[in-house]
């Protein structure tokens, strides 16, 4: 399985997932155009690609999904109350490239199997997605107020996991946003810190290597060398060796991360 982060943040998200007979898309938060180009950054041929598949409604993940799934004639999968929800922006999908991705539901796209799960955001029914492939697991949870049990049993054991660490507190409560917006942000609808992140890792990780994309960072309330610097030292409090056990990757509002290659990872006793 290869893999990259194609953007992440409040302007825009979209995560690239290829096997050897699948290519896809998660989320097409920016315009065509963008995607396009981002996709050609990390050599590959929009017009390669096989489906799109959607976490929830909110317009930094549906920006460019109508005119992507139009142009290059992509069925696009998502739960029926995002379905629901789309913004008109988005425009119309035509009715044979619309498919239902049920929460808690799998979907098998070639060789690659596809597990969702929900989360807990301030849209119609997000969902966050669990991807298999020969042995090897990415899993990819952003947009989510907190981690629950179920969440933590979904992508437990994943020898990748993209994962939200959208902000440092002080940052957020000493900023410029109104008090609802922070409220907001600061819910279990909302997003989750960089220490909460952390926290919730500790109760993931294995310590088999895995590689960590802190993800969906705020442009406003974070920065990437804090969001580092915090979940690295949750980590390392609880005994995990950051870059042995663990490595920690930055990702961008703007460029992809580099084409990785996921395989399955020995698994320790």
């Amino acid at each position: 399985m290869k893999y990259s982060v194609l953007a992440s943040g409040s302007s825009g998200n979209a995560l690239y997932v290829e096997t050897e007979r699948s290519r896809i898309l998660v989320d097409a938060g920016l315009s065509g155009k963008q995607l396009e180009n981002l996709l050609r950054s990390i050599d590959v041929d929009p017009s390669t690609l096989q489906a799109i598949l959607v976490t929830h409604e909110h317009s930094d993940h549906v920006k460019g999904l109508g005119v992507f799934a139009r142009r290059y004639r992509l069925p696009v999968y998502m739960n029926e109350a995002t379905w629901e929800n789309l913004p008109s922006g988005v425009g119309q999908i035509p009715p044979e490239q619309q498919h239902v991705f049920a929460t808690l539901a799998t979907l098998e796209l070639e060789d690659l199997t596809v597990e969702s799960f929900p989360i807990s955001h301030d849209a119609a029914e997000p969902m966050g997605f669990c991807f298999h492939h020969e042995g090897a697991r990415l899993g990819l949870v952003t947009d989510t107020g907190y981690i629950n049990r179920r969440i933590l049993e979904k992508v437990a054991g994943c020898d990748a996991l993209i994962f939200e660490s959208n902000h440092d507190v002080n940052m957020l409560r000493m900023g410029r946003y109104p008090w609802n917006v922070k409220r907001r942000i600061l819910s279990d609808v909302g997003h989750l810190s960089n220490e909460d992140a952390g926290w919730a890792l500790t109760e993931i990780l294995r310590g088999n290597g895995e590689d960590i994309f802190l993800a969906h960072l705020s442009q406003d309330n974070n920065l990437t060398e804090l969001a580092h610097l915090t979940v690295k030292g949750v980590l390392q409090e609880q005994g995990l060796r950051v870059g042995q056990d663990v490595r920690l990757w930055e990702t961008h509002p703007d460029r992809p991360t580099p084409l990785a290659t996921l395989e399955k990872k020995h698994r320790l006793l």
